[in-house]
């Protein structure tokens, strides 16, 4: 049952997924012979706290005990294999496995994951680190799954992890080409078959019973047509596999909501073919996905060992490649991961405000609940149809609704946590704002407050944080009185505020509070001075005489071209190695009409053809400051256009004698303003080097190990055949030197050509296909997207060392908050303010049972 998809999980509940278990229950305790999965958790958790009587909980306690009812993956949501983390992964999986261990003492040891677009290494390798038995997975390509079915290979052991390799090795089954669920076609009736309960009506369940498409009922005139479909079904099936024991999956989405209209009918078809045993040459029986690998696992047999390689993408035609979701809504990809890093960092300050100050003032019971809001909404978006973009508007905002809440609830208890610590005076004040620039939230502050900034990871930092200021002349000071170095220049998002850059140095899992104040004469931090150049026609740029202006740190030198503003190299200064570098931003224009061809959606990516330049003028603003040079490019239509939607703001970082600036000093950071876009526009950024790549990719699976990317040519679809997910890294590279970009959400990357590497930022679309437009699964996204990419540039020995690290350095970002005087806080900055009067309140809130 889908975590979202179409319907939000409270219209799901409310039309069928409640009826699901109600049912399911009272029928399994009428036939001894009955058997039932249970998949993601969320659904049967709310049935379990809201719907469940004592009776159905002690029913199911018999049940799992009898076998007769099976957990399978146990996770909070089946989630999806290409743009999730696998911290994400493992957080969804262990909120439901906590709650299966916790209520039943069960524990799953089969996997289901029969729905997401394409299998990662990573899953397998997860699921047999968590102690599964074996694994099960569906979509992969079309023409492979082809092959491995014609040669009985849909059965194997894979060694997901190229460094744990036979450790945590799982057995694997690939559903056939029928998938996971029960043939819908019969010859001997134009309704569906096998789905006697018929299709899931919304909003509200049908008063008489009667749902749309129900099949025929079993009765004696049909009963042997049902028998042999079924029987013919099962013996194609079977000629697929290596053994004679056929899982036969009864069901589908949204099914069971009536269980005793399926098993009364069901119950009568098994019994005739096993009564006609000798004639059919079958035999059935219900059973759980543990039966069935038990059956198998009897047969001893030896099976062939997959290696680490995954298969990704997917594709269900020659024409259909689902590679358009690895970027599908990025603001949603965005807040999922930004929000996971927040959960992070809260439940460290709690576990050390627990340990440290046992009996604070905070509410540990008030505080929990806070964190397992965040803790529910982030397992919640991993689903398959969450975090993938492929949902409908409405449950998008469910799934943002409920970051945003969850958000809400930690940066509040952090900031009390830190208040309560920091023992401030009674009239001071913590509080915190959800800030995204996605969303739009500027957050703007006064001056005359300080700022507290954690570090959520375990080593010592070195870097900037970013505060939105209303004045240009002001000091920073640490706790002792020090005067902290900070940079202030124009925002690049309002024309009325300020950033301001603050160089901070944090212990691991530690706070520190900065007081910002207005410029008294004492000390100043620097100013960014710009300088803005003329805008340029790229489409008749003199090439021959370049005129290059270079950008320059500790660890690099870069070199724009002014007679384009484009980036023209990248020199890395320890080697004194040159990479010639350009990026430029391209659309690939797709087609909307199924009357003319091929669309592209939520999932699929179909271009139409080649990705087209998006602006015929670039222009360009240096500001410059003792710690930091941002290069603002913009991308312009054409020469005379007043409005742009592509920009790029590159940020280089100058590090004061007596930092640590390592990291700091070897990245160049690059944030992108896409959108928002015309209507079937996929908009990409591509960087062509002379890197000599040979069209060799690398990108990582779920943030957890590396794949090679070989561009492969195919008959149709190359273009979007060869797109990969990118959830936290990609890099090309040649023998010498290797371009890395890290990112903190994901991506769909591709390297069409040598020495280069295209990413997609945005997608805005919309077709005619019927059943895109009956479920609102158009993607007319109008959104304007800031996504963040470090680039390093390296010997290959430099860069490993760098991006492990930093890919956490970017995932795992400081937290930052505000604190101010009860006097020095304005009214502009209280609206936009997580205020934290609550203080007081919550010791009359805490149960008195809680320590």
């Amino acid at each position: 049952m889908d975590v979202g998809w179409v319907y939000t999980v409270q219209e799901s509940m409310h039309a069928y997924a409640a009826n699901v278990y109600t049912s399911v229950v009272e029928e399994l305790m009428k036939g001894k012979q009955r058997r039932f999965i249970a998949v993601e958790q969320e659904f049967f958790r709310l049935w379990w706290d809201a719907v469940a009587t004592d009776t159905q909980k002690q029913q199911v306690h018999q049940l799992l005990q009898e076998g007769r009812f099976e957990f399978v993956i146990g996770g909070q949501v089946m989630h999806d294999e290409a743009v999730t983390l696998i911290d994400d992964q493992i957080l969804q999986l262990t909120e439901g496995h906590g709650f299966l261990y916790e209520t039943f003492g069960n524990r799953p040891r089969f996997s289901w994951h029969v729905d997401p677009f394409g299998a990662s290494a990573t899953t397998p390798t997860l699921f047999a680190l968590a102690g599964f038995n074996a694994h099960l997975i569906s979509r992969i390509d079309y023409d492979l799954k082809a092959d491995m079915q014609k040669n009985k290979k849909l059965q194997f052991v894979w060694q997901g992890s190229p460094s744990l390799s036979e450790t945590q090795e799982i057995f694997t089954h690939v559903m056939d080409q029928y998938s996971y669920c029960t043939p819908s076609q019969i010859p001997f009736s134009n309704r569906s078959g096998f789905y006697w309960n018929g299709i899931a009506a919304f909003p509200d369940p049908p008063k008489d019973g009667v749902y749309p498409n129900m099949s025929l009922p079993v009765t004696d005139t049909n009963i042997r047509l049902y028998a042999q479909t079924m029987v013919a079904n099962i013996k194609e099936r079977a000629a697929w596999f290596r053994t004679s024991d056929v899982l036969w999956p009864w069901g589908c989405d949204k099914q069971f909501f009536n269980a005793s209209v399926q098993y009364s009918n069901m119950d009568l078809l098994l019994d005739y073919i096993n009564k006609h045993s000798d004639e059919f040459g079958v035999t059935v029986q219900y059973a759980t996905v543990g039966d069935y690998f038990q059956a198998v696992y009897s047969r001893n047999l030896t099976w062939e060992i997959r290696d680490s390689q995954d298969f990704l993408p997917y594709s269900t035609e020659p024409f259909q490649a689902w590679t358009g979701f690895y970027t599908s809504r990025s603001t949603l990809k965005g807040i999922a991961r930004r929000a996971s890093s927040l959960l992070y960092a809260g439940e460290s300050v709690f576990t050390q405000y627990v340990q440290k100050h046992p009996a604070g003032s905070i509410c540990k019971h008030e505080a929990l609940k806070q964190l397992q809001s965040l803790r529910w909404a982030v397992s919640e978006v991993q689903h398959h149809d969450g975090i993938t973009g492929t949902e409908s508007p409405k449950v998008k905002d469910m799934y943002m609704n409920n970051l945003m809440y969850g958000m809400f609830n930690v940066k509040k208890l952090m900031a009390s946590i830190i208040f309560d610590m920091h023992n401030a005076k009674k009239n001071g004040e913590v509080y915190s704002y959800v800030y995204n620039k996605d969303s739009e939230i500027p957050g703007a502050t006064d001056v005359d407050q300080y700022v507290v900034v954690y570090n959520p990871l375990a080593w010592n930092i070195t870097t900037f944080v970013t505060v939105s200021v209303s004045h240009l002349a002001m000091s920073v000071y640490d706790e002792l009185g020090h005067s902290v170095p900070a940079q202030v220049q124009r925002s690049t998002e309002s024309s009325s505020t300020y950033d301001l850059y603050i160089l901070v140095e944090i212990s691991g899992l530690s706070y520190r509070k900065y007081n910002v104040k207005p410029l008294n004469g004492k000390q100043s931090v620097f100013i960014g001075k710009s300088v803005k150049y003329k805008r340029k026609d790229v489409t008749r740029a003199d090439r021959q005489s370049r005129q290059l202006l270079p950008v320059v740190n500790n660890c690099y030198q870069v070199l724009f071209d002014q007679n384009t503003n484009l980036m023209h190299s990248i020199t890395e200064r320890d080697t004194n190695q040159t990479v010639q570098l350009t990026q430029e931003f391209l659309e690939y224009h797709v087609n909307g009409d199924t009357m003319k061809g091929l669309i592209s959606d939520n999932y699929l990516f179909s271009p139409n053809a080649s990705a087209v330049p998006v602006s015929k003028a670039v222009g360009l603003e240096v500001v410059s400051g003792n710690l930091m040079t941002e290069i603002r490019q913009y991308f312009y239509s054409n020469f005379t256009a007043r409005d742009y939607i592509y920009a790029v703001y590159t940020r280089m970082y100058t590090v004061p004698e007596g930092y640590d600036g390592k990291l700091l000093c070897h990245r160049i950071e690059q944030e992108y303003s896409v959108g928002p876009l015309e209507l079937n526009r996929e908009a990409i950024l591509r960087t062509s080097t002379n890197l000599n790549t040979k069209q060799l990719l690398y990108t990582d699976s779920n943030g957890y190990q590396i794949q090679k990317r070989p561009f492969k040519a195919y008959v149709n679809n190359t273009v979007a055949r060869n797109y990969y997910p990118m959830v936290q890294t990609a890099y090309i590279e040649d023998d010498a030197t290797r371009l890395v970009l890290l990112a903190e959400r994901a991506h769909g990357v591709s390297s069409q050509a040598n020495g280069q590497v295209e990413m997609m930022l945005h997608r805005r679309l919309w077709n005619n296909l019927q059943w895109d437009l009956n479920y609102n699964l158009t993607l007319n996204d109008s959104s304007v997207v800031r996504p963040v990419i470090w680039l390093i540039l390296g010997s290959k020995p430099l860069t490993n060392v760098l991006y492990h690290t930093s890919g956490l350095a970017l995932e795992h970002r400081p937290v930052v908050m505000f604190g101010a005087l009860s006097e020095g806080l304005g009214e502009k900055s209280r609206a936009h303010a997580l205020h934290l009067p609550w203080q007081e309140k919550q010791k009359s809130l805490c149960p008195s049972t809680v320590p």
